[in-house]
């Protein structure tokens, strides 16, 4: 059965993203910080899938040894992670003249570290097999600069980065690379702006569309992909 992988799988578009897999019978591993939403998401995900084999584990993201400790456990329940989705990550707004001392070395903890850490560890049995995927969810803020994006900017353009070296490197061991650049997505991100629902994009959307670049064939990946909002990012239409 093949197994996927993604950080910051209880809430939002990881949550998403996890149901999804699991509808279509596969096996399932989440980390995330709340263990009460950890299990809830468990057993919705057996609901979906009873005869599948899932992992939940609490993990704080912004610590390298836990990233670490928790790639071993994974590689001791499972042969190999077909698809990796760096998907963890903290939204913080702030100018960086003004932001709080310490938001640019959390940003890029959660944001960029993580997935560095995460993917270094798994990547020797992608490339022992030749096979693989790992997806990195960036942002259009990895694209564009937007006011009071701050560390957040900075750190989802490095991410961009991240996903654009490891794509060039990997080619020839035949594991797929791909950026995932969403506008603005209804998570928790966004609780209490002052916008209806219909002006975000529904984490499931982003689920199906990660879901379907996952069954392309093995010559064929897609490396950047953007998508926004019908009416475009709210910045700037609101």
């Amino acid at each position: 059965m093949p197994v996927i992988l993604i950080s910051g799988g209880t809430r939002g578009i990881g949550k998403a993203i996890a149901l999804q897999f699991a509808r279509n019978q596969w096996d399932v591993v989440i980390c995330g910080r709340d263990e009460a939403a950890l299990a809830a998401v468990s057993q919705e995900m057996r609901a979906l899938h009873p005869a599948g084999k899932f992992m939940t584990a609490r993990v704080d993201m912004r610590d390298k040894q836990a990233i670490l400790d928790f790639a071993r456990q994974v590689q001791q329940q499972y042969v190999a992670v077909d698809v990796l989705v760096n998907n963890a990550g903290l939204f913080e707004p702030g100018a960086v003249h003004q932001e709080p001392e310490g938001q640019i070395e959390r940003m890029l903890d959660i944001n960029l570290l993580s997935a560095y850490h995460l993917t270094r560890a798994l990547l020797p049995a992608m490339v022992d097999r030749k096979q693989g995927h790992i997806i990195n969810l960036c942002s259009t803020a990895s694209l564009k600069a937007y006011p009071n994006g701050g560390s957040y900017s900075i750190s989802k353009f490095a991410l961009l980065g991240f996903s654009r070296n490891l794509r060039e490197e990997l080619k020839p061991h035949r594991i797929k690379v791909t950026a995932v650049m969403p506008g603005p997505t209804l998570t928790d991100s966004w609780a209490g702006f002052p916008a209806p629902a219909e002006r975000f994009i529904p984490p499931d959307d982003l689920a199906i569309l990660i879901w379907n670049i996952a069954q392309l064939s093995p010559q064929t990946v897609v490396e950047e992909i953007l998508i926004r909002p019908m009416d475009g990012d709210i910045a700037s239409n609101t």
